[in-house]
C-alpha cells in the first residue's frame, strides 16, 4: 500500500476525543440537499463521514445522520426517504434484507446481486470496496506454522480446540455451530467471548482460534494468521454505497464519481487504520476522515 492510500507521517498520533453521533448534523455546503445515513459502529461512522465530507466538496448540502441503526432500520430510513445513501455490506444486504438462502460464491457475484435486488426497490449500489469486513478464525502464528494450519479445516489436526466465539453467534449462518457442520470439526469447543476479549484471550493461549472481523484493529497489534474459508460460509463482505435512484439520476457522476473514487483506496489494511484511529487512538470519525481524504487528494 503507498502512502498516500494511508495517512501522513504522523496522522495517527493525535490524541483526542471520538465522538458517538447519535443525531443528524449539517456537515457544510449551501447547495442541493443529500442526506447520508451510516449504522451504529465505527466503521460506519467513518465511511459516512468519508461520504459527507466528499460530497460537500462538490457543493452539496450534507446533512448526516449517524448512529442511525441495525440494517433493517437504517434500510427503512432510506426506502422512506429519510436518507438517501449509506454505506452497506453487500452480503449483509443479501442475508438481511432480501433473505437470500444462498449467497453467491464470489465477491463480484455477491455485488451484482445485491445491486439487481436494491435496483427492485428503488435503489442502487455505487462500486465495492477491496477490503472486506467479515467473519474470519484466527490462530496464532506460531501454532499455524507448527502444524501447517492453513484453511479452516486444519484446525481438526490439533485435537481439541477452545474456539473464542461471541455470544450472538454462537447459532446462525456465521455461527460456531455452522462452523462445525461445515467443516466437520466435532472436537471444536466454543467458549462464549465478548467482542474484543477473544483477542488477548487467544494471544495468551487460553483459546487456540477465535472468531474475528477482517477490519478489527486488533488484528494489526498481534501475530495472528487468518485460515481460508475455502467453503466460503462467511459469505462475501465488501462496502458498497447504497443510493436512492432519483438522487443518482439527478445528480449522476457528481455523486458516483467521488464516492467510487474514496472506495477503490480502501483496502483492509487501510480500512484496520482508520478503524484503529478512531477506536483506538481516540480521534473523532470526523477527523479521521478529514485526514485520510486530505492525504489521498480528495479534497
Amino acid at each position: 500500500m503507498t502512502n498516500r492510500r494511508t495517512f501522513l507521517a504522523g496522522g495517527l498520533a493525535v490524541a483526542g476525543g471520538a465522538a458517538v453521533l447519535a443525531s443528524a448534523r449539517s456537515v457544510a455546503g449551501s447547495g442541493p440537499t443529500i442526506k447520508v445515513g451510516s449504522k451504529q459502529f465505527t466503521e460506519s461512522w467513518i465511511m459516512g463521514e468519508l461520504y459527507a465530507q466528499l460530497l460537500t466538496a462538490q457543493g452539496f448540502h450534507v446533512v448526516l445522520k449517524s448512529n442511525i441503526g441495525s440494517s433493517t432500520i437504517i434500510d427503512r430510513a432510506i426506502v422512506s426517504g429519510e436518507i438517501d445513501l449509506y454505506p452497506d455490506y453487500t452480503g449483509v444486504i443479501l442475508q438481511s434484507i432480501a433473505l437470500a438462502e444462498k449467497l453467491p460464491p464470489t465477491a463480484e457475484g455477491t455485488w451484482a446481486e445485491a445491486k439487481r435486488f436494491e435496483e427492485t426497490r428503488g435503489l442502487t449500489l455505487l462500486e465495492k470496496t477491496p477490503f472486506q469486513n467479515r467473519n474470519a478464525v484466527a490462530v496464532r502464528r506460531a501454532d499455524a506454522e507448527r502444524h501447517g494450519l492453513r484453511k479452516i479445516a486444519d484446525l481438526a489436526r490439533l485435537g481439541d480446540v477452545q474456539y473464542a466465539e461471541y455470544p450472538d453467534n454462537i447459532t446462525g449462518p456465521f455461527g460456531y455451530e455452522a462452523l462445525v457442520k461445515s467443516y466437520k470439526l466435532p472436537r471444536l469447543k466454543v467458549r462464549p467471548l465478548n467482542i474484543g476479549l477473544q483477542y488477548p484471550a487467544l494471544e495468551s493461549g487460553r483459546v487456540q482460534a477465535a472468531d474475528v472481523f477482517t477490519t478489527d484493529p486488533q488484528l494489526r497489534r498481534y501475530d495472528f494468521t487468518i485460515l481460508e474459508d475455502d467453503l466460503h460460509i462467511f459469505g462475501f463482505q465488501n462496502v458498497a454505497p447504497v443510493v436512492r435512484l432519483p438522487i443518482l439520476r439527478r445528480y449522476g457522476a457528481r455523486v458516483s464519481g467521488p464516492l467510487n473514487r474514496v472506495n477503490a483506496l480502501l483496502t483492509e489494511p487501510a480500512m484496520q487504520a482508520l478503524n484503529e484511529a478512531v477506536a483506538i487512538l481516540r480521534l473523532s470519525p470526523a477527523e479521521v476522515a478529514r485526514r485520510f481524504l486530505r492525504a489521498n487528494r480528495l479534497i
